[in-house]
């Protein structure tokens, strides 16, 4: 068996960094502005200046990071406006998407909203706010994988990611001690096959907590 030649073995490289990193900026493990180098990311995954810089500028390019003109790479800091449009935006894919998925909405798929939606007041109890960033992801994604809607659901995700530095900064303010209660409405119109009732409750959901930021 021929050993991988350096170009696959940068790519192999370029594409561990780069999920990592855009894990970590989704779930809310990096703070708003926080700064990152080149030398630094090479050090932290022991890897060379060329998978570090492809990492970064996909991420950049996803909206992930932010990349100033003297060249400072950093997380996002939104604007009010910019925000608003990210929870619009979210408002507007997530409620196609539950709707899509509501008639593959079986038992087994509630049952499994439900053991997670635990999993998030168990984060939420604990103040583990990347945990509750992560669980509530989580639970959204895995209704959402329903719809079977691919192309839907990346845009998705790439509006997450770029809001992950500021809902970490959202779970600060807030201060939150009990779980999301919009989650149990969503359950229940998936219970109940409500299809207005779900679009309502998973609009409300995605917007309240950003709408605080912006006011």
């Amino acid at each position: 068996m021929q050993n991988p030649r350096p170009t696959d073995q940068t790519a192999a490289a370029h594409d561990r960094v780069y999920r990592s990193l855009r894990t970590r900026i989704m779930h809310g493990e990096m703070s708003p502005g926080q700064a990152l180098t080149l030398r630094g990311i090479g050090k932290e995954f022991d890897v060379s200046m060329t998978p570090a810089r492809e990492a970064i500028r996909r991420l950049v390019a996803e909206g992930a990071l932010f990349l100033s003109s003297s060249g400072r790479v950093s997380t996002p800091e939104l604007s009010s406006d910019r925000i608003e449009e990210l929870a619009a935006l979210r408002a507007l894919l997530e409620v196609e998407l539950a709707s899509r998925a509501l008639p593959r909405a079986h038992m087994a798929l509630i049952d499994r909203l439900q053991a997670i939606n635990g999993t998030v007041a168990e984060m939420v109890s604990k103040r583990d706010a990347v945990g509750y960033i992560r669980t509530n992801l989580e639970f959204h994604r895995t209704l959402y994988l329903r719809a079977q809607a691919p192309a839907m659901l990346a845009m998705a995700e790439t509006v997450w990611l770029q809001l992950g530095p500021t809902m970490r900064a959202l779970y600060g303010r807030l201060r939150r001690t009990d779980p999301p209660q919009y989650h149990k409405l969503i359950i229940a119109a998936l219970k109940a096959g409500d299809e207005p009732g779900l679009r309502l409750a998973v609009r409300s959901d995605v917007t309240q907590g950003l709408r605080l930021l912006v006011t």
